[in-house]
């Protein structure tokens, strides 16, 4: 069967627009009842700018919580634990500001727009997940952005300075 030139350009044209169409920009998450996806959510937004081992750094601090009987028992529990209100639909939303990790409760949209990143950031929590990775942050529990002194940053041992994050046990 002989398909002419024509209808090849037609298809050929279906196919890439089909393909584009599918193609949004934006990375999109995975399962977001998955440990994973919460870890790697931190990841991505708390170091998503930084090399590896800061984003290694910030899912290994997390994973530090979770194992700590001071927070809770999952990565998820963990990044979204702190101050609660309920607005006038009576949906539960964090207090601005005020959460352990920041981007939680910025008031910004919580999706990836880097897919690249978002990807990374997939593949260094499930490193920090699956324990194939030391911990080179010795147990940190705490870390901040070099810009700020949080009240707690002296009242605990500093570990290591990671790109612009400094850790804390």
């Amino acid at each position: 069967m002989m398909i002419s030139m024509k209808t090849k350009k037609y298809l050929c044209m279906l196919v890439l627009g089909f393909c584009i169409g599918l193609y949004t920009g934006k990375a999109y998450p995975s399962d977001p009842n998955d440990e994973r996806f919460w870890l790697a959510m931190n990841i991505y937004f708390e170091a998503g700018n930084q090399s590896e081992a800061g984003k290694l750094a910030v899912g290994l601090v997390t994973m530090n919580r979770v194992d700590s009987w001071q927070w809770m028992d999952d990565p998820q529990s963990v990044i979204t634990q702190g101050p609660t209100y309920t607005n006038w639909k009576g949906k539960i939303w964090p207090i601005k500001h005020q959460c352990q990790f920041s981007w939680y409760c910025d008031g910004k949209p919580d999706v990836p727009e880097d897919s690249e990143t978002w990807e990374e950031c997939l593949l260094v929590a499930e490193k920090v997940l699956y324990g194939s990775v030391y911990d080179f942050t010795e147990g940190a529990t705490h870390y901040h952005n070099d810009s700020v002194h949080p009240y707690w940053a002296d009242h605990l041992q500093h570990i290591v300075t990671i790109d612009n994050h400094i850790f804390y046990k």
